[in-house]
């Protein structure tokens, strides 16, 4: 049975004087029914892992650099943020692709680099408005998994986590059914591409304008394993009430 998995993505917010959230959160869930992931700017990381101490809460990057070191000024690398105390990065996340033009095949070289620091790689994928509104949503996403995704993937180092571009920071959301639509499509590529048993073990995120109001009934949907949420992880009341309707969903497959 795959565990869910509720992960919040500070983006770029957040100073050590925001670490009142993380303490105010792990008081709120000291022993989480589900998995508990917050990735913080790189500038926290250390700190926060700190902070979380030996409470069941993970911590993760918000992207790595393909290459193990170099002269990448700005850049970091896979194994820095596990030595910082990361268990996870988000690698492809349409910010990414969209503001530093990241192709398939450099997410692909950054999950590659993220199993090897033993990363777990949570891989994004999702349309854009104009994308949906030509009818190309499972083309589009199907061709992001397909170069994306390195042949090393399996369901215990990465997550793939859907997020409609047009919904992130909006608050828009698709219908249940739309997202119902492309779970289940993920989930039928990767059952063609890893076998039907392997497929089975990755989880599936929802990633885009995710809130307190709407958790609950995105957790519902088949094939939504939890949820790579924006905003609303930034304050601990409105992730640990998104957190207690992940808990509350029903179990995945």
């Amino acid at each position: 049975m795959r565990q869910k998995l509720a992960a919040g993505n500070w983006k770029m917010h957040g100073t050590r004087a925001s670490l009142v959230e993380v303490r105010a959160l792990v008081a709120a869930h000291p022993d989480p029914a589900v998995e508990v992931l917050i990735c913080p700017p790189a500038t926290l990381l250390a700190w926060m892992d700190a902070e979380i101490g030996q409470a069941p809460i993970r911590t993760g990057g918000q992207d790595c650099h393909a290459a193990a070191s170099g002269a990448h000024t700005g850049d970091i690398a896979a194994a820095m943020l596990a030595d910082a105390g990361a268990s996870h990065v988000i690698l492809g996340h349409s910010e990414r692709r969209a503001d530093h033009g990241e192709a398939d095949a450099t997410v692909r070289a950054k999950t590659e680099a993220a199993h090897a620091a033993d990363l777990t790689a949570i891989v994004c994928v999702g349309e854009t408005l104009a994308e949906r509104d030509a009818g190309r949503t499972l083309d589009v996403v199907s061709g992001q998994l397909a170069g994306s995704l390195p042949d090393g993937a399996r369901g215990r180092n990465t997550v793939v986590a859907y997020e409609p571009v047009w919904a992130i920071g909006t608050g828009r959301t698709p219908t249940e059914a739309q997202i119902a639509e492309v779970h289940a499509h993920i989930r039928a590529e990767l059952r063609a591409r890893f076998g039907a048993a392997e497929a089975e073990r990755f989880r599936l995120l929802y990633g885009g304008s995710v809130k307190p109001a709407n958790a609950a009934g995105i957790f519902a949907i088949a094939e939504v394993d939890g949820a790579l949420v924006g905003g609303a992880s930034l304050k601990a009341a409105d992730f640990s009430a998104i957190i207690s309707a992940l808990e509350q969903a029903p179990a995945p497959g």
